[in-house]
C-alpha cells in the first residue's frame, strides 16, 4: 500500500471522527495547542468523515470506533481501499482484547485507549506520521484465525457496506462500479466465508 512521505518541516494534517461532541472539543483543543499539527476537519459520523476526506486530504486520521450508523471497520475498509490513504489512529474507550488486532488486520496504523494521557495520543500521531505503528501487545496468531482475512480489500469494503444495510445498487453507486461487479464480489465473499445469505455474512462480520 502506497503511503505518503511527510516532510519534517510540515505540520501534520489531521482529520478527526468521533460521535461524542465532548471528545471532538477535547481533540480540537489539544491539537490546536500543538504546533506540530493542523486540524483540517472534524466529523461526527463515518459518512461525514468520508465526505470530508474526499474534499480535503490529510496525513493522519484519529477516529473513534462506534458511530450511530457504522463502526470504525467501515472507515478503515473504505479509506484503505484508496490509492494513497491517510494513516489511521483508532482512539476509543471500548474495552476489547480483540479490537487492536481487528484494527491492525484492517490496515490501521495505531490503537490508543482513551484512558491514556493526551500526550500519548499526540506522540502516537507523530510516530504514525513518520511511518511507525503503535499497538498494545497483540498475539498475531489471532489475526489468521479470522475468516475475514481471506477476503480481498474490495470484498471487505462490500461486506462492510452490506453490514450498514446498503443495497447492491447503492454499493455500486458508492464504489463507482457496475452492479454486476458488486454481485461478483458478493458471490466471492459468500464462497470464501462459507455462507449462503447476506444475513449469515453480516453476522460473521459483526462477530469477527
Amino acid at each position: 500500500m502506497a503511503q505518503k512521505n511527510i516532510q519534517a518541516v510540515d505540520t501534520i494534517r489531521i482529520g478527526v471522527a468521533d460521535k461524542s461532541p465532548l471528545i471532538q472539543a477535547a481533540l480540537k483543543q489539544i491539537l490546536s495547542e500543538d504546533e506540530r499539527f493542523t486540524l483540517v476537519h472534524v466529523s461526527s459520523s463515518c459518512e461525514g468523515f468520508l465526505e470530508n476526506l474526499a474534499k480535503e486530504s490529510i496525513d493522519v486520521a484519529v477516529i473513534g470506533w462506534i458511530f450511530s450508523s457504522c463502526d470504525g471497520r467501515l472507515i478503515l475498509d473504505r479509506v484503505n481501499a484508496q490509492a494513497n490513504p491517510p494513516r489511521i489512529v483508532v482512539y476509543t474507550g471500548l474495552d476489547s482484547n480483540t479490537l487492536p488486532a481487528q484494527v491492525m488486520a484492517r490496515g490501521g496504523a495505531a490503537f490508543v485507549s482513551k484512558s491514556e494521557q493526551p500526550s500519548f495520543l499526540l506522540d502516537t500521531i507523530v510516530d504514525v506520521a513518520e511511518g511507525r505503528m503503535v499497538f498494545p501487545f497483540i498475539d498475531v496468531r489471532t489475526l489468521y484465525e479470522n475468516p475475514l482475512v481471506t477476503l480481498t480489500r474490495r470484498e471487505l469494503e462490500v461486506l462492510s457496506s452490506l453490514a450498514t444495510g446498503r443495497t447492491n445498487k447503492q454499493i455500486a453507486r458508492d464504489m463507482d462500479v457496475s452492479l454486476n461487479t458488486v454481485k461478483f464480489h458478493v458471490r466471492n465473499l459468500f464462497q470464501k466465508l462459507g455462507v449462503n445469505s447476506r444475513a449469515q455474512a453480516i453476522t460473521m462480520y459483526l462477530k469477527s
